[in-house]
């Protein structure tokens, strides 16, 4: 089992050695690159002012966050829920910079798990494309109308869709639940048995097409007979038509061979049995 999580934090700046912190993760379950419908969702007062330009960008006042938890509330919650799982997120050491600055604050050890980073992902698969979030979603025709503002969750619902494309194809709609999961005994319990055509289906060839196989067929191999070589099988039809096109290609590249060295007289479509040298020329 492939578990991943897809991972946003919204912050009140870009460096926390300047002292900015965080203040909202998200994140959304994948496993096996399939989500799963289950998600992570907090809001962390940072303890100090939120600057004009963080605002513009995600909506978050001081005054919201006033009385939401502090990450050390919340940190034992968002661990296990990430578990040993990879992290997917975009621009990843600016996520994983913050989130590990705030474990170190509240005494904790830095983050083990693996991190794949979208940015650089989809730099690899679009070479000198805009690897942007929007410019993603543009690309792979994702709608992200809701985005007025960024949102940790709602960026982590778009991120999921986006990276699941930079994998090979979006697998929306396949959410992991008791109704679209079975075990192995079930799967093979549920594999349908095809049932026989109550009225046969008709001849796939014409009257005339049937009696011209026919004539074909006892001319080029008239010593053939018995049930399974029927001249009114389809099968047999296609070994006529090569036989036949094996004949047309050998007279059109011996057109000189004489009846009686190259050629059987009472079947003048069959090459002889006997001994017959190739005439020079």
């Amino acid at each position: 089992m492939n578990r991943e999580i897809v991972l946003d934090t919204e912050t009140t700046g870009l460096s926390p050695a300047n002292g900015d912190r965080l203040v909202e993760i998200g994140c959304v379950e994948l496993i096996n690159q399939l989500p799963t419908g289950k998600t992570f969702h907090k809001y962390c007062n940072p303890q100090r002012d939120m600057p004009e330009e963080a605002f513009r960008v995600h909506g978050l006042s001081a005054d919201f966050l006033a009385d939401k938890p502090l990450f050390d509330a919340v940190a034992e919650e968002f661990l296990q829920f990430i578990g040993d799982a990879t992290l997917v997120i975009h621009n990843a050491s600016f996520d994983m910079g913050f989130l590990n600055h705030e474990m170190e604050r509240t005494k904790r050890p830095s983050l083990p798990n693996d991190v794949v980073d979208t940015v650089t992902l989809a730099r690899q698969v679009h070479p000198g494309a805009r690897v942007s979030l929007d410019a993603l979603c543009k690309l792979y025709g994702i709608d992200n109308s809701r985005r007025t503002l960024h949102g940790a969750l709602l960026d982590s619902e778009i991120l999921a869709e986006v990276y699941l494309e930079l994998r090979g194809g979006r697998q929306g709609g396949f959410a992991l639940n008791a109704q679209t999961t079975v075990s192995a005994a079930e799967a093979v319990a549920n594999i349908a048995v095809a049932a026989r055509r109550p009225t046969p289906l008709p001849p796939r060839l014409t009257p005339v097409e049937e009696k011209n196989t026919k004539h074909c067929w006892k001319r080029l191999v008239p010593n053939r007979s018995g049930p399974s070589m029927a001249p009114n099988s389809a099968i047999n039809s296609v070994c006529c038509l090569r036989a036949l096109s094996r004949h047309l290609l050998l007279a059109a590249w011996r057109p000189a061979w004489p009846d009686s060295d190259d050629r059987s007289p009472k079947n003048p479509l069959v090459p002889s049995s006997g001994a017959g040298n190739r005439p020079a020329g």
